[in-house]
């Protein structure tokens, strides 16, 4: 009889432990990321496509243009200088052009840039880079000069968004301004020993800019224009190692995000939180894009003429990345679809968590 309790007590244990175990450790098994290849095309492949339906920019090589999200390449257009284009405007340009032609992303005529200089397309916005390269000009939808800007020392970085345009100075001053020309702010970041502003960008609601600037004691900067009409800084660190070429610095579609490149990495700026996370990138970053659909960030970086495409989550883990070799590449995201241009060709790839 006691040796039946005895037995009966171990069973009742095993019991007990084996749901303890089953509760303790059970957890859902965890989604698996993924790249779907959609589709790949030759950019000498042109389609005719409807004027109505939406394409996308591409630059490769000497040739821009223009391709749809299901892989129809709608344009391609040699250029044997220099060249600019965006989602609404594209021209081509010389060495010494007193005027700039430029066209809808349809192939119909926009305007002429009636001022010598370079033209810079971001989105809508048309502006050109006059000669001296410490100038520029805000135009209009046809190629009409609104406004001008001109300082004394050159211009190192430049950036648009919906609430302005932000141009960092060799002399270390970053100045912002609405679409009208009217000054939002202006100031110094200082903090290194040269200063040079080497990146940056104006958040869409303009109050916000961020920018790399220095070197010997290189930092990130971010400034909010106060109510008083000052500049504040709300955000800085140092970064370990200079970099002496200009960088890339890049608002989230969110506002409260921010990322920049550094020697060696990716900085991912909270500014909800003020804190700032880094995620090791080998090479030159080249863009910064981000994907809506999984939440995700993908980094195109190149060194020794190798491209190296890196998927990072939010919080700064990458979770995948691939190389190739090739002369010329891009990246560009829409939902959860990831599109990459390597020499002459698009590829279309899904991005999926299952």
């Amino acid at each position: 009889m006691k040796k039946s309790n005895k037995t009966a007590k171990i069973v009742v244990a095993v019991i007990i432990f084996c749901l303890l175990y089953i509760v303790l450790a059970f957890r859902t098994l965890s989604t698996e990321f993924h790249l779907s290849p959609e589709w790949t095309v030759d950019i000498s492949d042109v389609e005719t496509v409807p004027a109505t339906e939406r394409t996308i920019p591409y630059r490769l090589g000497q040739n821009i243009g223009y391709f749809t999200e299901d892989g129809k390449v709608a344009s391609r257009i040699p250029y044997p200088f220099k060249a600019s284009i965006s989602d609404f405007h594209y021209a081509s340009y010389g060495a010494d052009n007193m005027s700039t032609e430029f066209y809808n992303s349809d192939g119909t005529f926009a305007g002429t840039i009636n001022e010598r200089g370079f033209p810079f397309f971001d989105g809508p916005y048309v502006y050109t880079f006059l000669p001296g390269g410490n100038a520029f000009a805000s135009c209009g939808p046809k190629g009409e000069v609104e406004w001008k800007f001109e300082s004394y020392a050159p211009i190192t970085a430049f950036a648009t968004s919906g609430g302005g345009v932000v141009a960092g100075l060799a002399d270390g001053t970053i100045v912002s301004f609405e679409h009208n020309g009217k000054q939002i702010q202006k100031f110094a970041p200082g903090g290194s020993e040269i200063p040079v502003i080497l990146g940056a960008d104006i958040s869409e609601d303009g109050r916000t800019v961020a920018c790399v600037s220095g070197q010997n004691r290189q930092r990130f900067v971010v400034a909010q224009k106060t109510s008083d009409g000052h500049s504040k800084i709300i955000f800085h660190e140092y970064l370990n190692e200079d970099f002496n070429s200009q960088v890339l610095v890049k608002f989230g579609d969110d506002g409260n995000t921010i990322y920049y490149n550094y020697r060696g990495g990716l900085g991912i700026v909270n500014l909800e939180k003020l804190s700032s996370k880094h995620v090791p990138i080998d090479g030159r970053i080249v863009q910064i894009e981000e994907a809506t659909d999984p939440n995700l960030i993908v980094v195109l970086s190149e060194k020794d003429s190798k491209y190296t495409v890196t998927v990072v989550e939010p919080v700064d883990h990458p979770l995948a990345k691939f190389s190739y070799d090739a002369e010329c590449s891009f990246i560009k995201t829409k939902g959860n679809k990831l599109f990459v241009g390597r020499d002459n060709k698009i590829s279309c790839l899904r991005l999926s968590r299952k």
